[in-house]
């Protein structure tokens, strides 16, 4: 079987790999595509992978890079080096991203986004989760059960979040920044979706 590497180990924290460069490796890609970088690496080659209707014909292994945290917390929840290859879900987002680890919507102030408040209502599958004014929503994959992500809402900072745990959350706010895998949106939200898409999986080489 065909082994290609994709090594995106420069990315800067906070930088997502060009989509061009994404699109010309992986588009080429056949039988097993091993991607050498941080997580937003590994989700930036998903999300091509998904868009060109490719998953989960090319098996997707990874390599995270050393002394980062949350490689080390991803590559914990998938077993990596662990098992044989099994395929995944795939956490989405409506603007055509791919989450893997950890996804943040905050508020869009300058300077004080992690203490700032900003009104949302939002959807955790059928629980109303958030109506009100907030200091950020939380959400993560599940890797131990399909098609599940946890949601976290932070009222107040420093207060103990409320969690739930669904397939779908919808969020309608006041102007806010989104994060994924570490990566801030280029643009302002005030709509956001990330839901467990059980019609698509991929497939992990551990």
């Amino acid at each position: 079987m065909d082994v290609a590497r994709f090594d995106l180990r420069g990315l800067a924290p906070g930088q997502g790999p060009s989509r061009r460069h994404v699109a010309s490796v992986v588009d080429a890609a056949e039988g097993t595509l091993v991607v050498q970088g941080p997580v937003q690496a590994l989700a930036a080659v998903l999300a091509r992978l998904w868009k060109s209707d490719r998953l989960p014909a090319v098996t997707v292994g990874w390599e995270p890079v050393d002394g980062d945290a949350d490689c080390r917390g991803l590559a914990r929840d998938l077993g990596l080096g662990t098992g044989t290859p099994r395929e995944l879900c795939l956490v989405r987002d409506d603007h055509g991203g791919v989450l893997l680890h950890h996804g943040r919507i905050e508020s869009a102030a300058p300077g004080r986004a992690l203490a700032a408040r900003f009104g949302a209502q939002a959807h955790h599958d059928d629980a109303r989760v958030a109506d009100g004014r907030i200091t950020r929503i939380e959400a993560r994959p599940r890797w131990d059960v399909a098609d599940q992500l946890t949601v976290a809402v932070v009222t107040v900072p420093l207060r103990r979040p409320g969690r739930t745990t669904g397939r779908a959350l919808q969020v309608a706010c006041d102007p806010a920044r989104v994060v994924r895998d570490g990566v801030p949106l280029d643009r302002e939200v005030q709509r956001w979706t990330w839901y467990a898409d059980d019609r698509v999986r991929w497939r992990l080489q551990p």
